[in-house]
């Protein structure tokens, strides 16, 4: 087998696993969600408990990509350009929420914010919820998307170096500029890249939200756990096959914006050179 055949084999055997993993299924959730036209797919997406939903998701992603974008690109630049004691554990630390369960997120919100946990009671005493409520719902989402970000950021600097960042320092340049000009411009596709796959996660996000939201109609149902009670408890399969198109669909043009953004970068350096 000579290397065009392996090369073409190879590209036809991963097209197959992409197909059965991805395609396959996303495909067949769009016929089903538009099985009965347009209008019905319509009428689904635009019920008020969907509406609520899908706004409430917007919200937390409103709040916690942002937060998990800033705290990500602080911890990408710590962790590059600083060599202290702890630095491990810190990096273990971000990858805490990838290596367990969003249930077990869930649970230990849980226990320290219920009244019997260790900030619950008093919480309780100056009148602020968190569990059941969306506040709740924030903090599980940062929790679950909080290493995008840093993964994402962190060996984009360690390859470009700090010899710009102290070129810049050097010519009088202060730490506020010398970041603004010199390293976010070298390190904002990994930081867009981090950002996308935070909002991916944030808007899909279902076990640990499950855990801390309650499931409250119309009040503390995020759209994954809308598509849940559609499908489990109301028997709404189409519903809940509408919103699920939603998610798809956001996340999908979030892609495509991001590959559209990196390959007209890659034209305007091309032309340049």
């Amino acid at each position: 087998m000579n290397h065009t055949t392996r090369k073409w084999s190879l590209r036809l055997l991963v097209t197959l696993y992409l197909g059965l993993l991805v395609g396959l299924p996303v495909g067949y959730l769009f016929i089903k969600a538009f099985g009965n036209g347009f209008h019905a797919f319509w009428v689904e997406v635009t019920k008020p408990d969907a509406i609520a939903a899908l706004k409430l998701s917007a919200e937390v992603a409103l709040i916690a990509v942002p937060v998990n974008t800033v705290v990500g690109i602080g911890a990408a630049l710590v962790l590059a350009r600083r060599k202290f004691f702890g630095s491990r554990s810190l990096t273990l630390a971000f990858d805490i929420p990838v290596a367990v369960s969003p249930i077990i997120i869930g649970v230990a919100l849980i226990l320290a914010y219920s009244r019997i946990g260790w900030f619950g009671s008093w919480l309780s005493t100056h009148g602020i919820q968190v569990l059941f409520s969306p506040i709740g719902i924030v903090l599980a989402t940062m929790a679950v998307s909080l290493p995008y970000v840093l993964r994402s950021v962190l060996p984009v600097l360690i390859e470009v170096g700090k010899d710009q960042e102290d070129a810049a320092r050097t010519l009088g340049a202060g730490p506020f500029r010398t970041f603004w000009q010199v390293t976010l411009p070298a390190i904002r596709w990994g930081v867009l890249y981090g950002v996308t796959l935070t909002i991916a996660r944030t808007l899909g996000e279902f076990g640990a939200v499950l855990v801390v939201s309650g499931n409250i109609t119309g009040k503390t149902q995020t759209l994954p756990i809308y598509i849940f009670d559609a499908w489990d408890q109301n028997f709404d399969t189409i519903g809940a096959f509408a919103g699920a198109v939603v998610l798809a669909s956001i996340s999908i043009v979030a892609l495509i914006i991001l590959s559209t953004l990196r390959a007209r970068e890659r034209k305007l350096h091309v032309d340049l050179a």
